[in-house]
């Protein structure tokens, strides 16, 4: 697993306020604000923004799309932040059934992409592309995602018996279609010295 803890303390203020937003945001219902995206606010173009999963059996509160500054320029990286501190784990799975090489892929509407994981303590990285160690989600992907209207992330984290195959053991859903101005005002980010590539 990696462990990218010094990203966390220098972006950790600003998510905590966006995902404080996002679970107090007005009086509205919790059906109400499901679905949901908010920026950083006050910032333009804002670094991340932020979404719950409209469905989950994972250990996942929120999911955090985030421009996010490298030596070769800016990249837009997926984040999903655990419930707690700990694994990314199915609700109610062992953790000590993880594999020790899980994978996902993301589905938007009727594309598939392959996808890679990367372990934080309080996070995990969910990526298409990598560029100077800098996990990144590829402009193919970025379009699609923008112009979506639901992703899956569908996760293979546990270990199968002898005799089963490997399998899909627990997803995430995000709702796309509120996000669309959201997604675009953080690409914008993005902007000066990009270096994301097409996959």
């Amino acid at each position: 697993m990696t462990t990218r803890g010094a990203k966390i303390i220098g972006r950790a203020v600003s998510l905590a306020l966006a995902c404080l937003a996002l679970n107090t945001a007005s009086a509205t219902s919790l059906e109400d604000r499901i679905g949901s995206w908010i920026t950083e606010p006050g910032v333009s173009p804002p670094s991340y923004a932020v979404t719950e999963p409209i469905d989950s059996d994972l250990s996942v509160d929120t999911s955090v799309l985030l421009c996010s500054e490298t030596p070769h320029g800016r990249v837009i990286e997926f984040d999903l932040y655990l419930s707690e501190p700990g694994l990314l784990l199915p609700n109610g799975a062992d953790p000590h059934s993880l594999k020790d090489n899980p994978s996902v892929e993301i589905v938007i509407d009727d594309r598939t992409f392959g996808a890679d994981l990367l372990f934080a303590d309080e996070y995990v990285v969910v990526a298409d592309g990598v560029g100077g160690h800098q996990p990144f989600l590829s402009e193919g992907l970025l379009d699609t995602l923008q112009y979506g209207r639901t992703m899956v992330l569908r996760f293979d984290l546990l270990r199968e018996g002898a005799d089963q195959l490997r399998r899909f053991d627990s997803q995430l859903v995000v709702d796309l279609r509120f996000g669309q101005t959201a997604i675009a005002a953080v690409r914008r980010c993005t902007a000066a010295g990009a270096v994301q590539a097409r996959r």
